[in-house]
């Protein structure tokens, strides 16, 4: 058994369940919401780029971007017209409550049209194509691409965070709503804004899980709870502790498939409820004002 592959694997995993929890780490932390239909929305994308592909021919990498423009106008539309009404009235049950009807809405459009069998992505040769590190180690240049993909959205949305006029107004909206309406910031609109890039970036996991492994209509939710549980080992509000809580969960849950081919889940799951028993809020937790 090479441990070191295992885990090498594991760490590249974790960079594709980083890639998809960032945009569920932006949501809430400019809102303060749990978007219960991320896992879905994430494969909505992924039946985006096969519809394109098997229509055009295209490579499912360079649909890539059809996805994200898709899903970044689905996720400014429905902010704009749905969320931020029922947002307004304070209610934190009535936005999540929307969003598990919308998760429902989604797998069920998704039944009817593409059935319940599974599907996958086909990028070609780079699926298998590997490079050979020594006789037991290698690395395949899929699963590193996702992985660089991973930390450089991250890296780019800790510098749109810190660098740009309208990354400080989502971190003066995310410390303060009332403080940020008086200095003339229109929270509506950069809610809108956070809820399509959120949506653009999960269009960029989902099309990367879709070619990574198979996937159907009803495991969104799946998907969702390993969102959840790479943002809350990294900490709530932290971008980096995002990537690291992805990592954590990609080793454990590859160490738990090699010691049984069926306990790969379960191991990302006792180690996810072993860290928040040891630490509760996360390994990056970030303190927040309202």
């Amino acid at each position: 058994m090479d441990w070191a592959n295992i885990i090498l694997q594991g760490v590249l995993l974790g960079g594709v369940y980083a890639l998809f929890a960032t945009g569920l780490a932006v949501v809430f932390g400019v809102m303060r919401i749990v978007n219960l239909a991320h896992g879905d929305f994430g494969i909505l994308a992924a039946y985006v780029a096969l519809v394109f592909a098997d229509r055009w021919g295209i490579n499912p990498l360079f649909l890539t971007v059809v996805s994200c423009v898709v899903l970044f106008g689905v996720g400014y539309a429905l902010q704009t017209g749905l969320l931020n009404r029922a947002m307004a009235g304070g209610d934190e049950m009535r936005p999540l409550l929307i969003t598990f009807g919308l998760a429902v809405i989604i797998q069920n459009l998704l039944l009817e049209v593409f059935s319940a069998d599974s599907q996958g992505l086909d990028p070609g040769s780079i699926r298998t194509e590997s490079i050979t590190i020594t006789g037991k180690l290698a690395i395949g240049w899929f699963p590193l691409i996702s992985f660089g993909l991973g930390v450089a959205v991250i890296v780019v949305m800790q510098l749109f965070l810190s660098r740009t006029k309208l990354g400080r107004a989502f971190r003066a909206t995310s410390d303060d709503q009332d403080a940020a309406r008086l200095m003339g910031i229109d929270n509506r609109r950069i809610y809108a804004l956070a809820m399509g890039i959120s949506l653009a970036i999960v269009a960029l996991a989902g099309v990367f899980m879709g070619i990574r492994t198979t996937f159907a209509p009803a495991i969104g939710g799946a998907r969702l709870i390993f969102g959840f549980e790479a943002v809350i080992i990294g900490g709530m509000g932290s971008l980096w502790g995002t990537l690291l809580g992805g990592i954590v969960l990609g080793v454990a849950q590859a160490i738990g498939a090699q010691i049984e081919p069926g306990w790969g889940v379960l191991f990302g799951n006792v180690v996810f409820l072993a860290i928040l028993a040891v630490k509760p809020s996360g390994f990056f937790a970030k303190t927040v004002t309202s």
